[in-house]
C-alpha cells in the first residue's frame, strides 16, 4: 500500500493566501516613496503600480487589476480622486468577474522586473508576461477580482464633510486619514480587499453625525447666525444687542433650533453643532 504523493498538493492542507495587491494613486512621490518603503514591510501586501494622477490610477486600475487601490483625493491638475473613485468602481462593476486574474504584472514592452515612465508621471511596476510574484503561481485569482473588484481605499488628509460624503458616494469602500498607525493602514487594506469599509474614527464620527441627522430640516441663515453667538457664551440679551434683534425674537428661535437638532439644553445644541460642523 502507497502513501499519498508527495508531488500532489493536498486538498485538505490549508493553501496559503496569495498577497493583498494594491495600486497607489498619490500626486507626491515622496509620499508613494514612503508608502512603498511601509507596504514593504508589511506582509501579504504587495504594491504592482504607483499613478500620481487620477487619469493615469484609472487607466493602471483597468490594466493591472489590484485587488485595492489606495487613493488620495486631492491629486493636483486634471482628475482627482472621487472621480478616479467614480470611474474605477464604475468600470469594476461593468466588467465581468474573471477566473483567470492573474497576479503577473506586465507592461507594453513585456520587460522583465522593469519601471515604465512617462515623463510627469509615476511608474508601474511590471514582470515578464505569464510570470509569478512573490512566489504566487500566475493562474492565482486576485480577491478582489473574485468580487468584481478593485476595491478603493481612500488614504488621505481631508476629512471635512465633503470630502467624505463625495468619496463614499463615489463608491469608495473605505476612508483612512494619513495619520493613522501603519498598523491600521494594514489592517484596512486587508479589509478593503475583502469588500469591508473601514473608517478612521474621526471620519466614523462625522458619518454617524450625518446618519442622525438626516431629515432633519437645515437651520436657517439667522439660527446659524444664533447659533454661532450662542457657542461663544453669549445669554439671549447679548446675542439680541449682537443680531440687533429683540430678546423674544432670540428665544423663538432658539426653540427652533433646539428642535432641528434633537436637543433641549444650549450647552446640547453647541456640542451637536460642533459635531456637525455647523458653526460658521
Amino acid at each position: 500500500m502507497t502513501g499519498p504523493d508527495p508531488r500532489r498538493p493536498d486538498p485538505h492542507r490549508p493553501q496559503p493566501r496569495r498577497p493583498v495587491r494594491i495600486l497607489l494613486c498619490d500626486d507626491h512621490a515622496v509620499v508613494r516613496a514612503g508608502l512603498l518603503a511601509l507596504l514593504a514591510s508589511a506582509p501579504g501586501i504587495e504594491v504592482v503600480g504607483e499613478a500620481g494622477g487620477g487619469e493615469e490610477a484609472v487607466v493602471l486600475a483597468a490594466r493591472l487589476r489590484p485587488d485595492v487601490v489606495l487613493m488620495d483625493l486631492q491629486l493636483g491638475p486634471g482628475m482627482d480622486g472621487v472621480e478616479a473613485t467614480r470611474r474605477i468602481v464604475a468600470e469594476a462593476a461593468n466588467r465581468p468577474a474573471e477566473s483567470g486574474a492573474t497576479a503577473s504584472r506586465t507592461t507594453t514592452s513585456g520587460t522583465t522586473a522593469s519601471r515604465t515612465t512617462a515623463p510627469g508621471t509615476a511608474a508601474s511596476r511590471s514582470t515578464a508576461p505569464g510570470a509569478s510574484t512573490s512566489g504566487t503561481a500566475a493562474s492565482s485569482k486576485a480577491v478582489g477580482a473574485e468580487r468584481g473588484g478593485p476595491y478603493v481605499l481612500v488614504l488621505t488628509t481631508y476629512d471635512t464633510d465633503a470630502d467624505v460624503t463625495r468619496a463614499i458616494d463615489a463608491g469608495a469602500t473605505g476612508y483612512l486619514l494619513k495619520a493613522e498607525r501603519p498598523e491600521e493602514l494594514f489592517s484596512a487594506i486587508r479589509a478593503a480587499a475583502e469588500g469591508r469599509t473601514t473608517l478612521s474614527p474621526p471620519v466614523a464620527s462625522r458619518v454617524m453625525a450625518r446618519v442622525r441627522g438626516a431629515g432633519r430640516p437645515a437651520l436657517t441663515d439667522r439660527e446659524r447666525d444664533i447659533l454661532g453667538q450662542l457657542a461663544r457664551g453669549l445669554g439671549n440679551r447679548e446675542i439680541a444687542r449682537a443680531l440687533f434683534i429683540s430678546e423674544a425674537t432670540v428665544k423663538t428661535h432658539l426653540g427652533r433650533i433646539y428642535d432641528k437638532l434633537g436637543v433641549d439644553t444650549r450647552a446640547g445644541a453647541v456640542a451637536v453643532a460642533k459635531e456637525q460642523r455647523l458653526l460658521p
